[in-house]
């Protein structure tokens, strides 16, 4: 991939590419604890042979096709209880990126807790792991996969900004401006305007304030997703309660 120069204060100033890894949240776990990564150093890969997605799922994707970068921050004005804070901004801030190539408009929304969505499709997702020291979070890696331009999936329910648009991305290009518009969320994150980051998540919520059907506990439900609470957590109206669930907790269905 050729040099990136985004317009941002210490996001992305330090590149390391790499043509292949096993995951790039990996790698940059490597860097941390080398002590060889600067607040802000992204690493970027075209393959990646051992992704890691949310849940302990695997991320696979067409090498040189898809976006696949982790980025190394040092949050230390959040404490461990506000994890989902860095969650948010980081989603919102894919987001922004992904309505500027298709338009305020399109049909985007965040999956709880943060995939990407385009209609019932998954466009992409983050994987965000924190390490933890004391009452602050020292390091957070924001592990970022996003298909471009790959068409054929195995999965039926994923997308591409290529089949979305019907045309094809230069991978640089975007890399950049992700990592610029990712660098805006944050630095709202550490301004503290939390109430703002906190109503855009929820307004870009996939599903927010519809009724549909979900599994829980084995046992179809009907619910409305209402929110989501202070440590990330669904929160849905089932029966007129309220109720919350954490990850794999909550199936959604329909």
């Amino acid at each position: 991939m050729e040099a990136l120069f985004p317009q941002t204060l210490f996001t992305g100033q330090q590149i390391v590419w790499l043509p292949e890894c096993t995951s790039t949240n990996s790698e940059a776990q490597a860097l941390v604890v080398k002590n060889s990564a600067t607040d802000g150093c992204t690493v970027i890969t075209d393959k990646q042979t051992a992704g890691r997605g949310q849940r302990g799922n695997r991320w696979d994707t067409i090498p040189g096709e898809n976006l696949t970068l982790s980025v190394i921050w040092q949050p230390r004005f959040l404490a461990p209880t506000d994890q989902f804070q860095l969650s948010q901004a980081v989603a919102l801030g894919v987001l922004d990126w992904v309505r500027s190539l298709l338009g305020a408009d399109a049909a985007l929304r965040l999956k709880w807790p943060n995939d990407i969505y385009f209609g019932t499709q998954k466009l992409g997702g983050i994987l965000i792991e924190n390490t933890i020291s004391g009452a602050k979070i020292q390091y957070s890696i924001v592990g970022i996969g996003i298909n471009v331009n790959q068409r054929e999936f195995e999965i039926p329910t994923a997308t591409s900004l290529a089949s979305i648009t019907d045309r094809t991305y230069a991978l640089p290009t975007l890399a950049t401006r992700l990592l610029e518009y990712l660098e805006r969320r944050y630095l709202m994150l550490r301004a503290g305007r939390l109430a703002m980051l906190r109503f855009d998540y929820l307004q870009a919520l996939y599903r927010y304030q519809e009724h549909h059907t979900y599994e829980v506990a084995g046992r179809l439900v009907r619910g409305q997703i209402v929110g989501v609470d202070e440590t990330g957590r669904l929160v849905v109206e089932i029966d007129n309660e309220l109720r919350t669930f954490a990850l794999q907790e909550i199936k959604y269905i329909n």
